[in-house]
């Protein structure tokens, strides 16, 4: 295995030393980045390598799409599905053009007052009673500020137009009239929407979802017969609405997806923006999402040498989509087709030449070749469709804060059973959305063992083995290493204490933090630095690759640190059964020790001090949809069945956590800094 190559060198340099002595940091930043690295490339393999694993034939794939169906829209932010509000449709204004169409500048509400500004082109020569196939244009990121990103492909509304179709363009979230935040994570630090559940693309998939509803209440639309189809961003967008709503029967998606071994092992990420992933809360393989278009009638379409694109991903995909296609029909290319033009990543004609071919032979039965003739293209400002003022009632520019139902601060259990069964029911559901993906460590070598437990002064690290806790993932291929480090502090007396030190990325484990000091007292101690702090530190690098890598791998960042550190919880009694094991930590590493503790056997730990922890998950640490369980004031609570005690100025933000330990039967102790 690759990692186990790159820390041998480094194991046997660090313990050649003399016991006690600082080992040499000479390499520890290459390493650790190359070992994070190693991590993210094996975890993508082992996802890509799930797609349709125990799939035989169209009936299996037919069993498992409700469930899949479910998990998809819940990783978008949209299961239970959002009651359908009434549209509030207006057309503003209409444009009459002679080339034999016109342009409606229309609004929706796809939310009440969430606004949905779009262009809808309808041919003028449409007979009485006629109805006619419509297509869903959904916009790529391409800047038109005030007017829109509809402006910037309205030629594609002309062609349809022209040709027999209504089409609607729709602007996105962010390049809209009404500009908000597709970018939120990377620029403007809302790690937050992870932990809340939250993408920009639910709201492109839901505004889509919308869309559809208004083609359908249009008295020119066949409803039956609707295509959806957009390049780059609007290329993802097809997949997420056509992946969401059965009512699409064609789908056009143009560079639009990569799978993880592009997005993470090849640091694709780097290139797209929030609005291009799903929380991938269930760890798919990313092609997952284009299954559930299946078998309806798909061309995957992308340039040779689209570098946010790569081609070699889409020849994978398309090796995968061709064989479940394979499952429905003997020919795949009757229903599933590719597409490839040469050059970058452009909306070049050549790809629209073939998507517009392949709506007709779908939805009209006519596969005849296509031109685009030359159509002049209107002004931008002429095709707002708030040609004045925004409306101030938008929320748009916050939907992120209402979009993913957070948990609401609920009745509290009254008795210790009802307590018992809450905790009972909170781990579950940490198990299902937010530890879904915990692949928990296994340690495998503790080197050196002796030491460990705090006997002498003594450094090392532990090797462990990543193992799914999940049925769905179990024997799933190759597992990836773990390296963390640890250093003990022998006892002052002959104290049978020992306390877990969790570390956070900015300490050292060379020294004993002057916090720990005082939880520590005479007792012996051992520092835990979790993956990415000490030795084995990483940059993450712009645009924050491992952050938002981990959360496409149905993980975070910190979820993986509780892995660690329940590893160890775990561990300490096969090597040190005899003494009382306590843990502690400041701040995110603080939490992070209390959901170790809370998922490790109840034994495990004897006591947990918390030392000034973050009020709500919204600050740190960011773990995966825990705000729609229940914030941090609650998880505290899990640990209700031992003595706590938590350190903190703001003793009010903890109410609720006194009240769970008081119905448990063991109070919680607040203390002052």
């Amino acid at each position: 295995m690759q990692t186990a190559t790159l820390i041998a060198s480094f194991v046997a340099a660090l313990f050649a030393q003399q016991p006690g002595t600082k080992p040499s940091t000479t390499a520890t930043p290459p390493l650790g980045q190359r070992l994070i690295e190693d991590y993210l490339t094996q975890e993508a393999d082992r996802l890509d390598d799930n797609f349709l694993q125990g799939i035989e034939s169209k009936a299996d794939f037919e069993r498992l799409r409700p469930k899949l169906r479910e998990q998809y829209l819940e990783m978008l932010g949209l299961w239970p599905l959002p009651e359908k509000t009434p549209l509030e449709a207006k057309v503003t204004g209409v444009i009459p053009r002679d080339e034999g169409y016109r342009v409606e500048k229309l609004h929706f509400q796809s939310r009440p007052r969430l606004y949905v500004t779009g262009n809808l082109y309808v041919p003028t020569n449409i007979k009485p009673g006629e109805k006619l196939p419509a297509v869903l244009y959904v916009c790529g990121h391409s800047g038109r500020g005030r007017d829109g990103n509809k402006t910037a492909f309205q030629h594609h509304g002309q062609w349809f137009a022209t040709h027999g179709y209504v089409c609607l363009i729709i602007d996105t979230l962010q390049l809209g009239e009404i500009a908000a935040i597709h970018h939120g994570t990377y620029r403007y630090d809302r790690w937050w929407w992870q932990a809340r559940g939250y993408t920009s693309a639910g709201v492109e998939c839901w505004n889509g979802i919308r869309a559809i509803d208004y083609l359908q209440s249009r008295p020119e639309v066949d409803g039956d017969k609707i295509a959806v189809t957009g390049i780059s961003g609007g290329g993802a967008a097809t997949f997420w609405i056509a992946a969401a709503d059965e009512r699409v029967k064609v789908a056009v998606p143009v560079s639009g997806m990569s799978d993880l071994e592009d997005y993470v092992g090849n640091k694709i990420v780097n290139g797209h923006c929030d609005c291009m992933f799903m929380i991938n809360t269930h760890q798919w393989p990313w092609t997952q999402i284009a299954a559930l278009v299946a078998p309806r009638p798909m061309l995957f379409e992308n340039s040779g040498h689209d570098p946010i694109f790569p081609q070699n991903s889409n020849d994978r995909i398309r090796a995968r989509l061709e064989k479940l296609y394979r499952l429905y029909v003997n020919k795949p290319d009757e229903l599933f087709d590719i597409g490839v033009t040469p050059g970058g990543h452009d909306d070049k004609v050549e790809l629209r030449l073939m998507a517009y071919r392949w709506i007709n032979k779908h939805l009209k039965g006519d596969n005849a070749p296509v031109t685009e003739p030359p159509l002049k293209p209107l002004d931008g400002p002429l095709l707002r469709a708030f040609p004045g003022d925004l409306p101030e009632d938008e929320i748009n520019t916050k939907i992120d804060e209402t979009f993913v139902p957070a948990a609401t601060a609920g009745p509290l259990p009254k008795t210790a059973e009802e307590y018992a069964t809450w905790r009972d029911a909170k781990l579950a559901e940490l198990r299902r959305i937010t530890f879904v993906g915990h692949r928990k460590p296994v340690v495998k070598r503790l080197e050196p063992t002796d030491g460990f437990a705090g006997e002498k002064p003594a450094h090392g690290i532990w090797i462990t083995e990543e193992q799914s806790e999940s049925d769905s993932v179990a024997n799933s291929g190759p597992s990836a290493d773990v390296v963390c480090s640890w250093r003990s502090f022998p006892a002052k007396g002959n104290s049978p204490n020992v306390w877990l030190v969790v570390l956070n990325p900015e300490e050292s484990p060379d020294k004993m933090p002057d916090w720990a000091i005082k939880v520590v007292g005479n007792d012996a101690a051992v520092l835990l630095a979790p993956r990415g702090c000490g030795e084995f530190a990483w940059e993450d690098k712009s645009p924050f690759r491992v952050q938002r890598s981990m959360a496409l791998l149905g993980r975070t960042v910190d979820s993986g640190r509780v892995a660690d550190v329940q590893a160890v919880i775990e561990y300490t009694h096969y090597v040190a059964s005899t003494r009382v094991w306590k843990i502690a930590g400041r701040g995110q590493a603080g939490v992070i020790a209390a959901y170790a503790a809370a998922l490790a056997p109840a034994h495990c730990i004897a006591e947990a001090v918390v030392v000034e922890p973050p009020t709500t998950h919204r600050e740190r640490p960011i773990l995966l949809n825990v705000l729609r369980i229940f914030d941090l004031p609650e998880a505290l609570g899990l640990l209700a069945h031992r003595p706590v005690t938590i350190v903190t100025s703001d003793a009010t933000a903890f109410e609720r956590t006194r009240k769970l330990f008081g119905i448990s039967g063991e109070p919680l102790r607040l203390q002052k800094p």
